[in-house]
């Protein structure tokens, strides 16, 4: 332990002087802290002894401008959820209507209550929807809407690319990210784009790096961390979202 020698010969000797360290708080800004050294000097009169704190470094604080960056490094922990759902099984009864416009067939319809209930009860309600305007998809989405709740205080865009890029090869997940920070907010959390194959399979593999393969009425479920769907985007890059699993109308 380190000792302080008394220089003052008016005063008496000093036996021992520890140094005491400690942070006081300043009384007149309630974010500054002063850290100190307190001495404490025993004199050969053991009735007197006499404190004083010397401060060690300049005080610091906290600034606005270091809170903003201490919020900013927070927010990117914000977790961004992506749903990829393709839609639902479609009737191929009338030869004479265009691919576009193909309605969903009875199987179809049933499988669309079953997937909206499941991303219910999982808690997977989206704030932003886009979606292709072709039949098949309006009509899978039309269902949801009776059937999920919240769904239909969802923001929702209907992209006439979404039918024709996901015929592309390769094309599909710029496309898809393009779109979702086109139209996105960062108080945006929780997205679905609903589309075709084979663009919306091949999307969902290279977000995740994995193969996933989606059926009819299946929802890939992706997760990714960013202040915005710009960072997460750019954090994640390709093969760097989560899958967290795919809803399908069976399991």
């Amino acid at each position: 332990m380190r000792t302080l020698t008394n220089l003052n010969p008016s005063m008496s000797t000093v036996q021992s002087t520890p140094l005491l360290y400690s942070i006081t708080k300043s009384t007149k800004h309630s974010n500054y802290y002063t850290p100190s050294i307190t001495t404490t000097a025993s004199y050969r009169n053991p009735r007197r002894l006499r404190t004083r704190s010397i401060p060690l470094v300049a005080e610091t604080a906290i600034t606005p401008d270091s809170l903003k960056e201490q919020l900013s490094y927070a927010a990117k922990s914000v977790t961004r959820r992506l749903i990829l759902l393709r839609h639902a099984k479609s009737s191929w009864g009338d030869s004479s209507l265009r691919d576009h416009d193909r309605p969903l067939s009875k199987a179809g319809r049933a499988d669309a209550v079953k997937v909206s209930q499941k991303l219910q009860d999982l808690g997977w309600v989206p704030q932003l929807i886009l979606s292709s305007d072709a039949a098949r998809t309006r009509e899978t989405l039309k269902i949801m809407q009776e059937h999920m709740r919240g769904l239909m205080e969802a923001e929702l865009h209907f992209i006439s690319s979404f039918y024709s890029i996901a015929a592309m090869d390769g094309q599909t997940a710029d496309h898809l990210q393009q779109a979702i920070c086109n139209y996105s907010r960062d108080d945006i959390l929780t997205v679905m784009c609903m589309g075709h194959n084979r663009g919306w399979e091949e999307a969902a593999s290279m977000f995740t790096g994995a193969s996933v393969e989606l059926k009819t009425c299946n929802a890939a479920l992706l997760e990714a961390a960013g202040s915005s769907w710009e960072e997460a985007f750019a954090l994640a890059g390709h093969g760097g979202w989560k899958l967290q699993g795919i809803v399908t109308p069976s399991t």
